[in-house]
């Protein structure tokens, strides 16, 4: 089966941790990779929000963004997403107006609602239980889009307040989502939308289709755009991608526990006790993954992104060792023809 030409491919990096490594080096093997993804002909390399949580080192995906635009030359840099509720959309605005000046027609302001942690970081980022629990979201993009385009109403308290630096066009936008909300949102706002399939597999291609069927034309974007982000492990053989979903199965196994600790490697995850229930689990979450060779991953994926419209997937790989995280990479690349 040849690769479909048409369809797009980019990468989701929360800069993982693995156990006998740390943050430092995560961060490091983060830029390490966006050149490689560049390289390689991925189309845009996205940085999460993440709070809290052992093995994920990305916290500040805006200063991730500025580190790995500045060490890549073509693909679009962009945040998976920033967690809106958790910053004052002035702030926001700011800093990709920031990020855009230093590099032009390359930044994407992805934008999430989820506090990215558990509620009580959220309480520690947000400061008031009201803040945590407000569904105000609508009313927060509204107010960072004003800050943008400088169109707040002439009664408004916020309209003589200008988002600095000016003169800067504003950044690619997408909203992102795990949900038919988010979906009908993206599609009433007339903005690009991103489905997380990697934490929501069910809903993908009904929310999509939705978002295309009630896109409604915006100043930001006459016709929909959208992608998928999954999960993605990509080996020589079926066998050895297995054996590298490995740590992943466990971590989530874990989180869903609320065990937090880094990325185990394969030998831990493998000779970890399981009982039959926790097994089933894991044969379960694999539905949020597409894992094997090239051939069978490419297979999988083109077919899932013709069901679910899309003409772009985002590949997060969560594995232990970085070598084989980079070599994930590059046979997606060449599964596709990246780069011809």
């Amino acid at each position: 089966m040849s690769a479909d030409p048409t369809l797009r491919l980019s990468v989701l990096d929360l800069s993982p941790i693995s156990s006998g490594s740390d943050a430092g080096e995560a961060l490091r093997n983060t830029l390490d990779l966006a050149r490689l993804a560049d390289r390689l002909g991925y189309t845009r390399y996205w940085l999460a929000e993440h709070h809290n949580t052992a093995f994920i080192a990305s916290a500040a995906p805006e200063v991730m963004i500025a580190h790995v635009a500045q060490v890549t030359e073509r693909m679009r840099v962009g945040s998976g997403g920033v967690m809106l509720p958790n910053h004052a959309p002035l702030k926001v605005a700011e800093t990709f107006r920031t990020l855009e000046a230093l590099h032009p027609g390359r930044i994407d302001l992805g934008l999430g609602r989820a506090p990215g942690t558990d509620p009580v970081t959220a309480l520690a980022l947000r400061r008031s239980r009201g803040a945590v629990s407000a569904n105000d979201f609508p009313e927060l993009l509204g107010e960072l889009m004003a800050f943008f385009t400088g169109e707040f109403p002439a009664n408004h308290p916020f309209r003589r307040v200008t988002a600095i630096p000016t003169g800067v066009p504003t950044p690619e936008i997408w909203l992102l989502g795990s949900s038919g909300f988010s979906a009908q949102l993206a599609a009433r706002e007339g903005m690009a939308f991103a489905f997380a399939h990697h934490i929501n597999p069910g809903p993908a291609v009904e929310a999509l289709r939705v978002y295309r069927e009630t896109f409604q034309p915006s100043e930001y974007l006459q016709e929909p755009m959208a992608l998928l982000a999954t999960s993605v492990i990509v080996a020589e053989t079926d066998e050895r991608a297995d054996e590298l979903a490995r740590p992943m199965d466990l971590t989530r196994l874990f989180l869903e526990q609320g065990r937090l600790v880094p990325l185990p490697t394969i030998e831990e995850a493998t000779n970890y006790p399981y009982s039959d229930f926790e097994r089933e689990h894991i044969q379960a979450n694999r539905a949020r993954a597409f894992i094997g060779s090239a051939g069978t991953v490419r297979e999988k994926l083109t077919s899932f992104a013709q069901q679910a419209g899309v003409d772009e997937i985002m590949a997060m790989t969560m594995v232990h060792d970085h070598q084989d995280r980079r070599r994930s990479y590059e046979l997606l690349a060449e599964a596709f023809c990246l780069g011809d």
